[in-house]
């Protein structure tokens, strides 16, 4: 977004300092132009209006040719961020050449004051340990890493949910065409505490991207016990009245407006993610 160029300088120098074979670095100014403003050698995709962070990532990978073929591996990772250790990309290195099968992994999100892990950065169920790395079903869109074969073969991130679960989407594809997806504990990335409701669109979009999620990927059996879930449990958290009210606005657009194509998972993936702990019905 151009507003944060020393938390950005500080996570390019981070990248730069990576053992083994240099990371190549792309940065995109989502409505501001970034071009002339990064190290030298580093390349920059000027992106004339804000698309959001799918959007924006959308045009990271195709940076990097159509579906990023011309890498084997990208790295996301938000520009607030800072990898504190120098092996990370070697990690990943070994990680996706010992593992075929293995088409995404999500990182451990740290405060760089406190080293605490929130909760809801480990992206599984049993969240109470985050420095236990396991199998999961779905990743962190600001710390992770991505096969390029995935996109290739199941398409990129969805642009029209602009913010917020656009990651399970697009792990839900990945799980249902036969990746894995690992959270991995020791590859961390700094990044302040924070709160997901500080963007002003949160309520509205996490309601109208969870009925998009269910109608684009879930068998119809589930649709309505998935989205009748997370509306019992927002309930259970009693919003204020003002979230309240953005949050049913986005249930409704997310009836009402075009979620784009339907491609329900198959049974075994449901039984799948069962299986790593998450039945895709919460």
């Amino acid at each position: 977004m151009g507003n944060r160029p020393d938390d950005l300088k500080a996570l390019i120098d981070s990248v730069a300092r990576q053992e083994g074979d240099p990371v190549e670095v792309v940065v995109v100014g989502q409505g501001v132009r970034v071009t002339g403003q990064v190290p030298a050698g580093v390349r920059t995709v000027d992106l004339p209006e804000n698309l959001g962070i799918p959007g924006g990532r959308n045009a990271g990978i195709e940076a990097f040719g159509p579906g990023g073929r011309d890498v084997d591996v990208l790295l996301f990772l938000d520009d607030d961020g800072l990898l504190p250790r120098t092996d990370t990309a070697e990690l990943c290195r070994q990680a996706f050449a010992e593992d075929p099968e293995l088409g995404i992994i999500s990182f451990r999100i740290a405060d760089p004051d406190t080293g605490v892990t929130q909760r809801r950065h480990v992206p599984r169920l049993r969240a109470s340990d985050p420095m236990r790395s396991s199998r999961v079903t779905t990743f962190l869109g600001g710390a992770n890493a991505v096969r390029t074969s995935v996109f290739q073969q199941v398409g990129g991130l969805p642009d029209a949910f602009f913010y917020a679960h656009e990651e399970t989407d697009l792990a839900w594809r990945a799980l249902d065409a036969g990746w894995c997806i690992d959270y991995r504990a020791d590859m961390v990335l700094y990044h302040p505490t924070t709160a997901p409701s500080r963007h002003a669109t949160y309520h509205h979009n996490v309601a109208r991207n969870r009925v998009w999620l269910a109608r684009r990927n879930l068998p119809a059996l589930l649709v309505p016990v998935y989205v009748g879930v997370w509306t019992l449990l927002t309930l259970v958290r009693r919003p204020s009245a003002d979230a309240l009210k953005a949050w049913f606005a986005g249930f409704r657009e997310g009836w009402t407006a075009d979620c784009g194509p339907r491609r329900p998972m198959k049974w075994r993936t449901v039984w799948r993610l069962t299986r790593l702990g998450r039945p895709p019905v919460i």
